[in-house]
């Protein structure tokens, strides 16, 4: 199969610790054409890291390259629309980091200028890719009946892991006013989505959009969309977010937010009459952890039989991105689509004003 030649937009983080590792691995259906950042301190320090000669500090001249096929979009997330959109309309493919966008309106224009185009954008919710989940959906849809399921995501701050296992080129010659006119159109654009809400709710909403889209996307590959939001509250300011998700016959419960202890408490689980399963997570910014199913089950109500099955070593994002190749190079769609995408606005808009009614007066 051919290779895809890479522009990257945004070199944080995630890029230099994760994807730039995951596309050299994939050398043989990858090649890293070119990176783009506004920060010349990250642009000079990953091209260097990574010999990447062609560097940019605006997407538009990247996306002008007739030497890159499909880009990933890792900037800031207030500008994943703007530059997704850019990039089809310049005919390229995109992988973007996820939230896709902000609000209904942008995810909408993105949609139509796939639509347009004819280009193919793959969200990037990689635990989906991961097989022990793929097996883990394939049980449930073997499952009888369900009688309760569980989605759960507490994790400690990033930097916790990040600083002590990874080497990281910081953006921190990125002018204030450029900052603040980033926080502003964030601003804007979480206005556009919930309104004019209280502080701790645009919070919460941004932790739905950064964190709680790989537990709603993936509870919604297993189980399907629910029927409606039987509650959702906020507590910490918007840092821990609890709802109920109505699937008539059974019903999902989320948790989810953030602390300081170094570790990710991250799982699926699904229990039936006689059996039950979970999917257990880990942070990403260690690569090729292993993702792990441990499947408890009885066939006569006195033995019980606990298996833990590990489908084999790897990394979701490794995953994520053969299937972005295979989508691109055989023209079958994504799972991970804007049309999918718009399924979790749509949750977290309800559970938003779950929120704001329970507010105090």
């Amino acid at each position: 199969m051919s290779r895809l030649r890479i522009g990257i937009i945004g070199c944080g983080s995630v890029a230099q610790i994760v994807h730039l590792p995951t596309l050299y691995q994939l050398r043989n259906l990858f090649e890293v054409a070119a990176i783009c950042d506004v920060s010349p301190k990250a642009l000079a320090g990953v091209g260097e890291a990574w010999n990447i000669a062609s560097r940019f500090s605006r997407y538009q001249d990247l996306l002008a390259l007739d030497t890159v096929d499909a880009v990933l979009i890792a900037n800031p997330s207030a500008y994943h629309a703007e530059a997704t959109i850019a990039a089809m309309r310049a005919g390229k493919h995109a992988l973007v980091e996820k939230p896709m966008c902000l609000n209904l309106a942008e995810n909408d224009a993105i949609i139509a200028e796939a639509e347009k185009t004819g280009r193919l954008v793959q969200v990037g919710t990689m635990r989906r890719y991961a097989p022990a989940f793929l097996e883990a959906c394939r049980i449930v849809k073997e499952m009888e009946e369900i009688r309760l399921a569980k989605v759960h995501d507490i994790i400690g701050r990033n930097n916790l892991i990040i600083e002590p296992t990874s080497t990281v080129v910081a953006a921190d010659d990125i002018p204030e006013s450029m900052a603040a006119s980033l926080r502003h159109r964030q601003e804007e654009q979480i206005r556009e989505a919930i309104g004019d809400q209280p502080a701790a709710l645009k919070t919460a909403y941004n932790m739905m959009l950064g964190l709680s889209t790989h537990d709603t996307s993936a509870m919604r590959e297993m189980l399907g969309m629910p029927k409606k939001v039987l509650y959702a509250t906020q507590r910490h300011g918007g840092r821990s977010l609890t709802a109920a998700f109505d699937y008539g016959e059974f019903v999902c419960m989320f948790s989810s937010g953030s602390d300081n202890i170094p570790r990710y408490e991250t799982f699926l689980q699904v229990y039936g009459a006689d059996k039950a399963l979970r999917v257990d997570y880990d942070t990403p910014f260690v690569r090729n952890l292993p993702i792990r199913l441990s499947l408890v089950e009885s066939s006569d109500g006195q033995r019980k039989t606990h298996t833990i099955i590990q489908p084999g070593w790897g990394d979701a994002f490794t995953e994520e991105w053969r299937a972005f190749h295979h989508s691109v190079r055989s023209g079958e769609p994504t799972k991970a689509s804007p049309q999918d995408f718009r399924q979790d606005l749509l949750l977290y808009r309800d559970m938003i004003q779950l929120m704001a009614d329970g507010e105090p007066a």
